[in-house]
Formats: structure tokens, sequence, C-alpha cells
């Protein structure tokens, strides 16, 4: 007979000073220090940031084709993995259509673009040559240019550019026929995979560790850079947008989550260490081995996380969907560039395709955010110089609310499949850690 057990971490705690959490705190104040005390050193420090970007970019594509042919592999029944994948892809196209349809109504009702009168003449396009070039790509042909795009020239190349689209797709070929061959031989592949998976993970693991250093130089140059004064004239949209997070968060993916028996509030505070490092750095990359790991120890089962959080990455980017209706109604309210019905859904269904492509993109939100508005003729894309030197902050929410939506999105479709172990998940976000013994 099962019995549970609920062992806490009272007793025996570590200085709390060795706390990732703790450090990245510490980290954060002191880059907004150095930042307003000494801006010139501050900005130099964006080496640290950049630095550390580059360690987790170096070793998220193999992470994600390993954790996706493990999964599949690891379910084995090819039905069940084409029953969690359908979920999950119609989970992720209900919730970005609810988060760009929020993000819309936000910027209507609180009009941040209305008064700043701005001529699309006079504003600077030297400012976005950097992203002309892959909005221009990003725009194609339409859908079919992008699902052609899906498909790698080679695997190699795919995990070269850290492509995590092309990567997904070659992994869930690669798991199905891993699958499909079974047998010695396919036991062989599969246990090398979770074996690497594992040496990856580590090593991320590792990486992680230097998160505060990373933080310090991003804040430290943000806060150098631009300084607070500077940011006067798009306060509102920054502060809206954190607004229309917080309440997608806590209303629609709050709502959700108690539809599967998960309060909200202690979920994210149990994911809280996490949700630190991904609003410092604004990266949901650093965090996904440890994502991973810890839904898995609140009771989702192993296959299900493998497979929903690595598409999630590209498929679920609720923060980012708001993002992209709230900067497009903002843009055509401060160049007083009327919207018509047309205009607004032509918008919106752009966006449900642009969106996906987003992550592993240099400059991912201008670039996807041209490439939107390049599909609206009426508005100015011009008007992208206006929200670029707040970006930053916006993409501190931004990757937040992606990274809860994933989480999210991970909880449900685990409980509509009947793999999330609720027991076991209300145990361990009371603060306990769950121990299943079975008398012999």
């Amino acid at each position: 007979m099962a019995t549970i057990t609920t062992t806490t971490t009272t007793s025996l705690r570590k200085p709390f000073y060795t706390s990732l959490f703790v450090q990245v705190l510490a980290a954060l104040a002191l880059g907004i220090a150095l930042g307003v005390a000494t801006p010139d050193l501050a900005v130099s420090l964006k080496i640290l940031s950049d630095a550390f970007l580059k360690l987790i970019s170096m070793i998220v594509a193999p992470i994600v084709f390993c954790v996706v042919v493990h999964g599949i592999a690891g379910a084995g029944d090819l039905k069940k993995v084409g029953r969690v994948g359908v979920k999950a892809l119609v989970y992720f196209e209900v919730m970005t259509t609810v988060a760009l349809v929020v993000g819309l109504l936000l910027a209507f009702a609180f009009g941040p673009g209305h008064g700043m009168n701005i001529d699309p003449s006079t504003l600077d396009a030297k400012a976005l040559s950097t992203y002309a070039g892959n909005a221009q790509k990003l725009k194609g042909e339409g859908i079919g240019a992008f699902l052609l795009n899906v498909i790698p020239t080679t695997s190699f190349d795919a995990l070269s550019r850290n492509d995590v689209l092309q990567v997904l797709f070659f992994a869930i070929i690669f798991g199905v026929s891993l699958s499909l061959v079974g047998g010695e031989k396919g036991e062989k592949v599969a246990s090398m995979i979770e074996a690497v998976s594992t040496v990856l993970f580590r090593a991320m693991g590792l990486i992680v560790r230097t998160a505060p250093l990373g933080v310090l130089g991003a804040v430290a140059y943000t806060v150098g850079k631009y300084g607070v004064g500077s940011l006067k004239q798009l306060v509102s949209l920054v502060m809206l947008f954190y607004v229309s997070v917080a309440i997608f968060v806590l209303g629609v993916l709050g709502g959700v989550m108690a539809l599967a028996g998960i309060n909200i509030l202690k979920f994210l505070a149990y994911l809280r260490e996490e949700l630190t490092i991904v609003l410092a750095t604004a990266s949901s990359d650093a965090v996904l081995p440890q994502i991973m790991r810890k839904l898995e120890r609140m009771g989702v089962k192993d296959s299900v996380v493998g497979l929903v959080i690595p598409t999630g990455y590209s498929f679920n980017l609720d923060a980012f969907s708001i993002y992209l209706t709230l900067a497009v109604v903002f843009i055509a309210q401060a160049t007083n560039t009327p919207l018509s019905l047309g205009d607004l859904l032509l918008v919106l269904g752009v966006s449900l395709v642009t969106s996906k492509g987003a992550h592993g993109v240099p400059g991912s939100a201008i670039v996807i955010l041209a490439a939107t508005l390049n599909a609206v003729p009426s508005i100015p894309a011009i008007g992208l110089v206006l929200v670029l030197s707040v970006d930053w902050f916006i993409g501190m929410a931004r990757a937040l609310g992606n990274l809860i939506g994933n989480c999210v999105a991970t909880v449900v479709v685990a409980s509509w499949e009947g793999d999330l172990d609720r027991a076991k998940a209300a145990q361990v976000l009371e603060g306990g850690e769950y121990v299943d013994v079975t008398a012999g």
C-alpha cells in the first residue's frame, strides 16, 4: 500500500547567500546602482550579459533535440505522442489568440500612444537597418514560405544556426523513427540520447551558476545607457505591457490552472528562482532544464514535459503575442493612423503566423513586429523606431510571460491527458517534497 510522506527543508538550510535567487537579486540591485552612479562603466559591462547569453545559446539547440527525441521515444505509444501533440497545438492556438485579443483590447482601452502626434517622416530609419533583412526574410512570400522554412536544409545546419523551430522539426522525425525502429538498436540509441541529455543538462546547470554576472551586465547596461528620464515618453507603454502580462497570467492562465486543480500563485512561488533569472536576463533559454525538472518533480509525466515545453518555446509565446497587438496599436495611435476593423482582423491573422518563428531570431520582437506591420500597409512600419529604446524593459516581461505560459500549458496538457499526479503536485506546491513509498 502506498503512503505519502512530506519532508521540509526548514532545517539544515544552506546560508542564504549561496541561493541563486538571492545572488540574482543582489546582482540586479548592484546593476541598477552602477547604472545610476557610473553610466560609462555600466555600459561597458554589457559584455557580461552578452557572454552569458552566448553560453546559453551555445547549448539550447542540442538540449531541445535530445529532450524531444527522448520524450517521443520514452512515451512508447506513438498514438499517445500524436494525441499529446495535437492537444498541445490546440491549446497553443487558443491561448495565442486570447493573448492577441488581450493586447488589442487593453491598447484601445488605455490608448498609450494618444497625444504623441509623431510625424513618421521625422523618424530615423537607420535605427531599423539591423532588423530590416531579417524582417524581409520572415515576411517571405506568406504562409507557404514560413512552412517551407521550418524544414532545415540539413540537420547540422539547423543545429549550427540554433534555429529551434527547425531543430524541433528534425527532432520529431528522428524521435518517431527511433520509436518505430524499437528493439535492441532503438534502445541503444535512446539510451545514448538520454545520456547525452543528462550531460547537457549538467552543463546548463554550470552555465546558469554564472547568471548573476549576466544579470549584473544586462541591468547595468540598460540603466547606464537609457536611464529613467529618457524613457518617460514611453513609460505608459511599458507599464501597460507589464499590467497586460499580469492580467493574462493571473486572470487567464490562473483560471485555466484552477480548472486543473492548481493554484497559480503557489505555482509561481514554486518557480520563483527560475522566473527571477528570466526577468533579469530577458531570456527563458537559461532555465529550460531546471523548469523541466521542476515540472516533473511536481507530478507532470516526463514524456509530456519533453514534448510540450520545447514545442511551446516556438509555438506558445503568450506574452509575445500580447506585445505584438499592443505595439501595433500603440504605433498607430502615436502616428495618428486610423485603424479599420479589417486592419485589426488582418493584424490578428498575420500575428498568429509570424509569432510562431520568434524564438531564436536576433532582435526577434522588432523583427516579428516589422514582418507583421509589412502586411498591414496602413500603419507606418518606421514607427518601430518608437519602441526600440524600451525593447529591453519590455523584453523582460515578455520572456517571463512566455515561460509562465509554457509551464502552464505543460500542466494543463498533462491534466487533460491524465498524466498529472495531483496529489504530488499539491504536496510539492505546499513547500514539501513528495515521497511515494510502497510497503513490501
